[in-house]
C-alpha cells in the first residue's frame, strides 16, 4: 500500500491551492505550516511572502483564506495577528486520515524504494576486555537507528569494529602457550562455558599474563617477539589469536543476549579485517600526497587542529617505526564499505571524546576522494553515563561498572515492581515480564536522551510507573490490551460521521504524526526524539482513557467502536515505536 498523507500535508495542500488562486506569482511558496497550541495548524509563510511582495501581510493572508475551495478538510481559517493563519480541521479528516493509516500494515509510513546504503558502526566491544557501561550508548542507540533506517526502506549493513588486534594479544598469546589449559572451551562436566566463564576465564588469564609481563624481563621479551609473528601472519600464533576472538564472542554475545540485541558473526568485522589493506592505504595517501612523511611517520596535517604549543597536530596514519595505528585501520575501513558494501552513508556511533579523530579521519578520507558529494560519513558522537551524583558512573570501590552487573540489577529491580503489581501472572510470566521491562528501562533512559548529552542512570526512576520512562509506555500499552479484553462483541471501526471530544482529537492529531517523526528520527539520526513522541502518544491516551469512556459507562455503540478504533491504533503505533527502539510491549503487565 502507498503511504498516507498526514494532515499536515493534505493542509499544506490546500493552502498551496489557496496561494496559487490568489497570488499567482508566489504560487512555489512556502506556508510554513506547523502544529500550534491555538488551532491545530498554524501557517506563518505570508508574513515572509508579504516582505518579498512589499503588501500588508494580514491583507494578503485574508485574500488567500477566501480563496481556498470550500472542502471537507478545514473546518475553520483565522486570520491572527500581523498574518498568521490558524487552521481548524475537521472531526471527519482526522479520523478519515487515520482510518487509512490502521489499513496498512505500515500504518501509512513511507517506504522509500530507492534509498541509498548505510554502514553503522557501534556495538565496538574489546577482544579479552569486559563490557562496561561505556559500551551500552553505542550497542543500545546504534541498534535503535538500524531498525529506524531499515523501516525507511534504507539499506543497512551492520558492523561491529571489536577490538581485535594490538600488542597486548603478543602477551596473551605468550602466556597461553607456556599455561596451554587456561582457555579450555569445556567446563568440568563437559559442556560449553557461559558467557559469564568466559569472560572469567579471560579475565583470569589477562591479569596473570599482565602481572608476569611486568615482573619477569624474558617473559616480555618473549611476549614481544609474539607480537612479531602474529603481525607476520604466524599458523600457530594466529590460531591463538583466534581462540582469544573466540572465546570473546561467546561472551560479547551473552552480553548482547541480555540486551535482547541480535548480532551476527558475519557483522563482527574487527580492527584485523582491514590488515592486509593499511599498507596500500598508506601508500595511496603519500602517493597523492594527503599524507606526508614528518619525523619518519606518515601524517596527515590540518589548518585548524593545533596542540597546546600552536603547532599543528597531524593525523598520524603510520608510525615512524613502521607500525599502523587506529587511523591506518579507521581509513581502510572506510575504503572497504565504500568500495566493496557500496556505501552512500557511514554512520559511526562513537563516544563525544572520539570526535576529533573522526573529524580528522573523515576529512582525510574526503582529500583521498573516498568520501564526496554522493558518499558521507556521520559521527553520532554520544556523551557519558553518569551516577546519581552527576559524576562518571562508578562502583562505591572506584571500578567501571561491568555491563552486565548493571543488566542484571535493572531486571531484579523490574521484576519487583512487576511481582508487585501482578495480578494474575505466573512466576515464570512475572520473571519474562521483569526482563523485557528492566532491559526495555535501560534503553528508553538512554534513547529518550539526546545522544549528545550526557544522562544520568538512575534505576528507581527507570523503573518507575510514571515519568518519562518504558514502563509507562509498556504499562499503557497493556492497558490498552485489557481493554479489548473487556470489550466483548464491540469492535473496533472507524465512525468520521462523529464529532470527538477534545481529548479524541488530541490522540487523533498526535497519531497521525508518526510518520513525520519517523522521518525526522531517520533523517537527523536522533532516535530520542521518537521516544519523546511515544511518550506524548501514552500521555495523550492517557488523558483520552479518563475522559471518554470506551467500556464504562457504556457509550452509543458507534462511539464505543470509535473510542476503541482509537485505542487499536494508539496500541499498534505503540508497539511499533517500541520495536523500532529495541524494546518489548508485554500484552500483559
Amino acid at each position: 500500500m502507498a503511504s498516507v498523507p498526514s494532515l499536515a500535508s493534505t493542509v499544506q495542500q490546500r493552502l498551496a491551492d489557496g496561494l496559487s488562486a490568489a497570488l499567482p506569482e508566489a504560487a512555489s511558496a512556502d506556508p510554513l505550516l506547523r502544529r500550534s497550541d491555538r488551532a491545530d495548524f498554524q501557517a506563518n509563510g505570508i508574513l515572509a511572502l508579504a516582505k518579498r511582495l512589499k503588501g500588508n501581510p494580514r491583507e494578503l493572508a485574508t485574500q488567500v483564506v477566501a480563496a481556498i475551495p470550500e472542502n471537507d478538510v478545514l473546518a475553520e481559517i483565522e486570520v491572527s495577528g500581523p498574518g498568521f493563519l490558524n487552521i481548524t480541521v475537521t472531526d471527519a479528516a482526522i479520523v478519515r486520515t487515520l482510518a487509512a493509516r490502521a489499513a496498512d500494515a505500515r500504518l501509512g509510513v513511507p517506504f522509500n524504494e530507492s534509498a541509498g546504503t548505510t554502514v553503522i558502526d557501534y556495538a565496538q566491544p574489546n577482544v579479552a576486555k569486559e563490557m562496561h557501561v561505556g559500551h551500552l550508548r553505542s550497542a543500545v542507540i546504534g541498534a535503535a537507528m538500524v531498525e529506524i533506517l531499515e523501516f525507511t526502506g534504507e539499506s543497512v549493513v551492520r558492523r561491529h569494529h571489536i577490538g581485535d588486534w594490538g600488542t597486548q594479544f603478543g602477551m596473551l598469546i605468550q602466556f597461553l602457550i607456556e599455561h596451554p589449559h587456561e582457555l579450555d572451551h569445556k567446563a568440568e562436566d563437559g559442556t560449553e562455558v557461559s558467557g559469564e566463564e568466559a569472560m572469567s576465564n579471560l579475565n583470569r588469564l589477562y591479569k596473570a599474563s599482565r602481572a608476569l609481563f611486568d615482573s619477569d624481563e624474558e617473559f616480555k621479551t618473549r611476549a614481544r617477539a609474539r607480537v612479531v609473528d602474529l603481525q607476520a601472519g604466524d599458523e600457530e600464533t594466529l590460531a591463538l589469536w583466534q581462540r582469544f576472538v573466540d572465546e570473546s564472542k561467546i561472551y560479547f554475545y551473552s552480553v548482547f543476549d541480555k540486551l535482547d540485541m541480535d548480532i551476527r558473526d558475519a557483522d563482527v568485522v574487527g580492527e584485523s579485517g582491514y590488515n592486509e589493506m593499511l599498507a596500500e592505504t598508506c601508500r595511496i595517501l603519500e602517493e597523492s600526497g594527503v599524507a606526508v612523511r614528518s619525523e619518519g611517520a606518515l601524517c596527515v596535517f590540518f589548518d585548524d587542529v593545533k596542540g597546546p604549543d600552536g603547532n599543528p597536530t597531524p593525523l598520524i596514519v603510520q608510525k615512524s617505526d613502521g607500525g599502523f595505528g587506529y587511523a591506518a585501520t579507521d581509513l581502510s575501513a572506510i575504503r572497504d564499505r565504500v568500495r566493496n558494501l557500496k556505501a552512500t552513508t557511514l554512520l559511526y556511533v562513537v563516544d563525544a571524546r572520539q570526535s576529533l579523530h573522526f573529524k580528522m579521519v573523515f576529512e582525510t578520507a574526503r582529500r583521498a576522494g573516498w568520501l564526496n558529494d554522493d558518499v558521507k560519513a556521520v559521527q553520532l558522537a554520544f556523551g557519558t553515563v553518569l551516577g546519581k551524583d552527576g559524576k562518571p558512573f562508578k562502583t562505591r570501590e572506584g571500578e567501571t561498572v561491568r555491563l552486565v552487573d548493571l543488566l542484571d540489577e535493572a531486571v531484579d529491580r523490574a521484576t519487583s515492581v512487576v511481582r508487585e503489581k501482578a495480578r494474575d501472572l505466573t512466576e515464570e510470566e512475572i520473571s519474562e515480564r521483569g526482563t523485557q521491562v528492566g532491559i526495555g528501562a535501560v534503553k528508553y533512559a538512554d534513547l529518550s536522551t539526546s545522544a549528545a548529552r550526557d544522562y544520568k542512570f538512575d534505576l528507581d526512576q527507570m523503573v518507575s510507573l510514571n515519568g518519562d520512562t518504558s514502563v509507562y509506555l509498556q504499562y499503557a500499552y497493556a492497558r490498552i490490551n485489557s481493554i479489548f479484553g473487556k470489550a466483548g462483541d464491540r469492535k473496533p471501526l472507524a465512525h468520521p460521521e462523529l464529532e470527538l471530544a477534545p481529548a479524541e482529537r488530541a490522540l487523533g492529531l498526535h497519531l497521525d504524526q508518526f510518520g513525520e517523526v519517523i522521518a525526522e528520527a531517520a533523517a537527523e539520526y536522533a532516535p530520542h526524539k521518537l521516544a519523546a513522541y511515544l511518550y506524548q502518544l501514552a500521555s495523550l491516551f492517557t488523558t483520552f482513557y479518563d475522559l471518554c469512556p470506551v467500556i464504562k459507562p457504556e457509550p452509543a455503540q458507534e462511539v464505543a467502536e470509535n473510542r476503541l478504533f482509537l485505542c487499536e491504533l494508539t496500541a499498534r503505533t505503540l508497539h511499533q515505536g517500541m520495536a523500532l527502539l529495541g524494546i518489548r510491549t508485554p500484552e500483559r503487565l
